[in-house]
């Protein structure tokens, strides 16, 4: 009786403190101000294999998270905003004192009427469309600017003052590949399209990012032969290449700065004709960084150098970097947009974590992880870089409407610090199906 006693003695001392570590387990910690994501209605994902858009799902959205609260309670506030998914996961950009932001359309929307609608019925779009975020509960259309055919890319400079767009080579990009704009009070104004020093008529200016704090101008070609150039934008909008050409591994997708802009980090999707469905079939990934002015000479020139890398998930098509540079992430397709009866289809997607060292800008995989959930295309760290909102573009449960942006976090085992994971919450906002670019408001 004694022993029993005491049994239930402990166990009536533990309960409290189990369920306490229950909801500390069970909280979601992710700082930062708001979440702004965007989302094409028009496709399904499986339309880029077999080109059959599927039914319609909403319309084409900007989304805004706020983070404030409890995470429970999250909800998205959506505006339409004419966007496609059929490009880098860069299609919209937030000015740096986070007021506005400006997305672009890649194609237009799908046309009304009954289908079945094909890749084929969408149109190159033209538009800039710039967003009011003061009140974030109630985005607002301030502008919408005509640019040049088949904007992909976008990125504003450290100052806000200037706004970088890229095109296709099927548009705008067969002699003009990059834009810059001046940007002032919410308006998008003056155009320049200078030429890009060595650049070949028919590459593809696939992604572009402005240095965090210099007027430095990253420019990815995902040619034949894949190479970054640094140029830097003059006072009357032109450009001057700055140092060498880097080299790339097959297929680079999009470019991000470190915070301290010392590093640009550059995702390799290795696709290409002599690839099973160009794409479908194709190996893991990559992430490599480059170093900018690794080197400077006595004439003065500066030498950048590739200087690390490692393997991916299955075509990482979206990159993110965390705030404090220690950590680096690819959101991976797999093969989770195969049509439902193709036996090559992939019934998950994944995400590759990677340590990365801020000052010599040496990688390692820490590991991809798995999960449920279709075409993820982009994902961005909170401001402690402990966790990682990760953009779902559709689900395979298709009772389940729309897309999500889900939480993840990065957890080490306190007994064994080598056991290192990255964990899906239970926290999921929904926004409206097709989302994929994202960036965050901190």
């Amino acid at each position: 009786m004694r022993l029993v006693t005491l049994g239930l003695v402990g166990l009536i001392v533990s309960t409290p403190a189990l369920a306490q570590e229950r909801d500390l387990r069970g909280a979601l910690d992710f700082e930062g101000r708001f979440i702004v994501s965007v989302s094409d209605a028009d496709m399904i994902a499986s339309a880029y294999v077999d080109g059959q858009l599927g039914p319609r799902e909403g319309h084409d959205s900007l989304s805004v998270i706020r983070l404030g609260g409890d995470p429970r309670d999250w909800t998205a506030d959506e505006v339409f905003a004419s966007n496609s998914v059929a490009g880098p996961p860069n299609s919209v950009t937030l000015s740096p004192d986070a007021r506005y932001a400006v997305v672009v359309e890649t194609f237009t929307p799908r046309p009304d009427g009954e289908g079945p609608h094909t890749f084929r019925d969408l149109r190159h779009g033209r538009l800039l469309s710039v967003f009011d975020l003061s009140d974030p509960a109630a985005p607002s259309l301030v502008q919408t600017h005509e640019t040049l055919e088949r904007p992909t890319a976008i990125s504003f400079n450290a100052d806000g003052s200037l706004l970088a767009v890229s095109f296709h080579p099927r548009g705008a990009g067969t002699k003009t590949p990059l834009a810059i704009y001046r940007f002032k009070n919410g308006r998008i104004g003056e155009r320049s399209t200078p030429a890009i020093e060595g650049w070949a008529q028919g590459d593809e200016l696939i992604d572009i990012a402005f240095h965090p704090t210099e007027s430095i101008l990253a420019l990815l070609d995902r040619s034949g032969g894949a190479t970054l150039r640094f140029a830097e934008v003059g006072s009357g909008l032109s450009l001057s290449v700055v140092g060498n050409v880097v080299d790339l591994e097959r297929e680079p997708f999009r470019i991000i700065w470190t915070p301290d802009g010392r590093h640009a980090i550059v995702n390799a999707l290795y696709w290409g004709p002599d690839i099973a469905g160009w794409w479908i079939e194709a190996p893991r990934g990559s992430i490599s960084t480059i170093r900018m002015n690794a080197e400077t000479h006595d004439d003065g020139t500066v030498r950048h150098a590739l200087v690390s890398r490692v393997m991916t998930g299955v075509s990482p098509e979206g990159l993110a970097v965390s705030p404090n540079g220690r950590w680096v992430a690819t959101t991976n397709l797999e093969r989770s947009y195969l049509p439902y009866g193709d036996p090559r289809i992939t019934w998950f997607s994944s995400i590759t974590l990677a340590r990365l060292d801020p000052e010599t800008g040496q990688l390692a995989e820490v590991g991809t992880f798995a999960y449920d959930g279709i075409l993820p295309e982009a994902a961005v760290f909170d401001n402690s870089s402990t966790y990682l909102a990760v953009a779902t573009y559709d689900h395979f449960d298709d009772r389940k409407t729309g897309g999500s942006i889900d939480f993840w976090r990065i957890q080490t085992d306190p007994l064994d610090a080598a056991n290192l994971q990255l964990i899906k919450t239970e926290h999921s906002v929904p926004v409206a199906r097709g989302v994929h670019s994202m960036t965050i408001i901190r």
